[in-house]
């Protein structure tokens, strides 16, 4: 595990980045992430949010993915210093 600060993905600045280290939620959750591409031990960057709780846009294997902003509360980070 890096040793940054978790945090979720949802309270990140844009421009941050670090490594999943936590999903919490069930497998509905955990499946359409897996989907996309983001589990657990991947790396990740935030590239941006929109305001009102709207949709977080990630970056996962050089590769832009908009995802929820509940979803994104769901995934925990730990930061890179």
């Amino acid at each position: 595990m890096p040793d940054g600060i978790a945090m979720p993905l949802s309270h990140m600045r844009p421009g941050q980045s670090g490594m999943i280290v936590k999903i919490k939620g069930g497998f509905g959750l955990v499946g359409r992430l897996n989907g996309l591409g983001i589990f657990q031990g991947k790396r990740v960057k935030k590239i941006s949010a929109m305001i009102a709780r709207g949709p977080v846009t990630i970056e996962v294997d050089r590769v832009q993915v908009a995802i929820g902003f509940r979803m994104a509360q769901r995934i925990i980070v730990a930061l890179d210093q």
